[in-house]
């Protein structure tokens, strides 16, 4: 069995290309891939060769961790079903590529407990669902009143802030493209925003030099969480200390964290509209890539795989 795969040769060099698929096991599934997104975090990095050296980490690899499609085979002992459509957080199903995270590919094998059902009625707008995870599991305890950057991951941090009853966060954003399309919340420069008072800012921008901005303005006991991704970060001591800030790592979305959000969308609190703003072939995948990497309107790029194998 094989498939055609976006595949990362080197750092900016990409291309589609067939290869090869691990045969299925009895725990596996074999899924039709309909839709894919591309991120603008861990993939860039990935494509500028500025990625930490996580296990698997290598090149030639396949990227991509949000995709959407049918199982079209189900093993035995997958817990899943033939028809189904479901969430792919990225395979390893890939025999002689690295699959860090695997999931820009037509055809991906799976292991059935990591697909998660989708309702039907969310179209491609699933492939946001593991960056919403990340986005709840990140503030899900620590709701923020500051968050920086209103790209797709902060614009999420907002909606899901509000969604729980909290109240409306100010966003901080510099670029005006991407400062329009606020929801409930406000968006402003840091040079338009006097407060220094905040007790709880998360970041979603992966600046690794805003952390002595964001120590300047908490109060005393104030909470800085970084849920962006980033190589390396430094500060300031003196100011943190007198601050006694705490700092927060957000690592990946867990099983409950998913849950939780789609509990979130089906009640109707949550909603994932308007956020995807570009859309392209997987055939035309290397374009797609640099689009959303260098085009600061482009949110989220979606690839669609529906005629690709």
């Amino acid at each position: 069995m094989d498939t055609i795969a976006v595949l990362m040769t080197k750092p900016e060099q990409l291309m589609l290309q067939r290869v090869d698929l691990l045969p299925p096991g009895e725990a596996d599934v074999v899924v039709h891939v309909e839709w894919s997104g591309i991120s603008t975090g861990t993939e860039k990095l990935l494509w500028l060769g500025r990625m930490p050296n996580f296990p698997g980490m290598g090149y030639p690899l396949v990227p991509g961790y949000e995709s959407v499609g049918r199982i079209v085979q189900a093993g035995p002992a997958s817990g899943q079903m033939v028809g189904r459509r479901v969430f792919i957080p990225g395979s390893r199903g890939f025999r002689d590529v690295r699959g860090l995270f695997g999931g820009a590919a037509g055809r991906l094998v799976t292991p059935g407990a990591r697909v998660i059902p989708v309702d039907e009625s969310l179209g491609d707008t699933a492939i946001l669902l593991a960056l919403a995870a990340t986005a709840y599991h990140a503030i899900v305890d620590h709701p923020p009143e500051l968050i920086v950057g209103h790209g797709v991951l902060g614009r999420l941090l907002a909606r899901i802030t509000i969604a729980m009853g909290h109240p409306a966060p100010n966003v901080w954003e510099l670029s005006a493209e991407r400062a329009e399309g606020a929801e409930g919340y406000s968006v402003l420069t840091p040079e338009n925003d006097p407060r220094r008072d905040y007790l709880r800012i998360c970041d979603a921008s992966g600046d690794s030099n805003i952390l002595d901005q964001l120590v300047s303005r908490l109060r005393a006991g104030g909470e800085i969480t970084l849920a962006g991704f980033y190589d390396r970060l430094s500060f300031a001591f003196a100011p943190a200390f007198m601050r006694e800030v705490t700092m927060r790592i957000a690592a990946e979305w867990q099983a409950q964290d998913m849950a939780a959000l789609n509990a979130l969308i089906s009640e109707g609190k949550l909603s994932l509209d308007h956020l995807i703003t570009h859309r392209q072939a997987a055939s035309d995948a290397p374009d797609a890539y640099r689009t959303a990497f260098g085009d600061a309107r482009c949110l989220k790029m979606v690839l669609d795989w529906r005629k690709q194998g």
